[in-house]
């Protein structure tokens, strides 16, 4: 990325393992929101500096071990966790940042992995439990997820806000049990659910890119309640009332693992949990480009449509032969890969 909202490809040498490494043969990585907003410019100097190189979730298979690593071997199908640069054939990173996928799983839906680490954190920060009210502000491809995730938590009502009835009608397929389409991005949240829930909510999660989500979201608190800050970490132009935060009790969370041991772990659990059926990340991909169109990807990722969700690069590039252009996903991508 060379600069705000402009991407490109750029040529180099082939990486290789070095000592306690692998290189993965990347098939698969999704845009995430993160991405999109250093696309768009929204994260602060301290974050990032241009030029740089995007991509984080990533499914792929591991085709060269470097010395003293045990365990992985090539050929071994893989997420990753804590990787950047991803938009790429090929990345080398720590066998800490790997999974093993099962290679009957179709790889494409294991690059969606990466986020649950984070989600399953925020869940238990959360504390959910039969009698809370839980909000989730956004249903993109991170909110949807956050929905499959908190109805395993039984909470007393499941309540989750979007612009678009198309993101609506799946969340109420994941488990939401009630679903309410907010009319602007500028429109209050409290001003369109407060009439069903005065009183706010015990669990707060705004899963939207824009930092002053978190005032929005703050707003929504009942007394006691639990704001997670899943989203909304971006630069915030609001000032935020910390007074209100103090008067109401609220406790105001992150959902990075604090702890290496604890991250990994949540990762395996994660990988589990979705590999067994639990938490579809299927259904949420609604695009696939080719490597050579990432900077048209990218384009249509920063439109604010309900048809869009979460936008996936095939970073195979024998699979560059026009399989994409009609804009179908063909069923090849849900089916396991056959390379080794």
């Amino acid at each position: 990325m060379e600069t705000i909202g402009k991407i490109d490809i750029k040529y180099a040498k082939l990486p290789h393992a070095k000592r306690g490494q692998i290189r993965v043969d990347v098939k698969w990585v999704g845009i995430c929101g993160s991405d999109l907003e250093v696309y768009r410019g929204a994260r602060t100097p301290e974050f990032l500096s241009y030029p740089m190189r995007l991509g984080h979730e990533v499914a792929g298979i591991v085709d060269e071990v470097g010395p003293d690593v045990v365990g992985l071997q090539v050929g071994d199908h893989v997420a990753l966790r804590y990787v950047w640069g991803a938009f790429a054939e090929y990345i080398t990173c720590d066998p800490f940042s790997a999974v093993v996928l099962p290679k009957e799983f179709p790889l494409m839906h294991g690059s969606l992995i990466e986020i649950t680490p984070t989600i399953q954190t925020g869940m238990e920060r959360a504390e959910i439990n039969q009698s809370k009210n839980v909000l989730i502000m956004g249903q993109g491809v991170s909110g949807l997820q956050l929905t499959q995730f908190a109805r395993l938590y039984s909470p007393r009502n499941l309540v989750v806000t979007d612009l678009f009835d198309e993101k609506l009608e799946i969340a109420k397929e994941f488990g939401a049990t009630k679903t309410y389409k907010i009319p602007s991005e500028d429109t209050p949240t409290m001003e369109v659910v407060g009439q069903d829930f005065p009183d706010g909510f015990d669990v707060v999660i705004p899963a939207r890119l824009e930092g002053d989500s978190v005032i929005d979201a703050l707003d929504a608190c009942a007394q006691n309640a639990k704001l997670i800050m899943y989203g909304g970490i971006g630069k915030t132009s609001k000032t935020m009332d910390f007074f209100k935060m103090h008067r109401w009790r609220v406790d105001i969370l992150t959902t990075e693992p604090k702890r290496d041991v604890d991250n990994h772990q949540l990762f395996r659990q994660g990988r589990d949990m979705v590999v067994n059926g639990l938490i579809n990340t299927e259904k949420t991909v609604t695009n696939v480009f080719p490597l050579s169109k990432i900077s048209d990807a990218f384009d249509l990722r920063n439109q604010t449509r309900g048809d869009v969700i979460h936008v996936m690069i095939d970073c195979d590039v024998t699979h560059d032969d026009g399989r994409y252009d009609d804009g179908h996903i063909p069923d090849v991508v849900n089916e396991p890969s056959q390379e080794e």
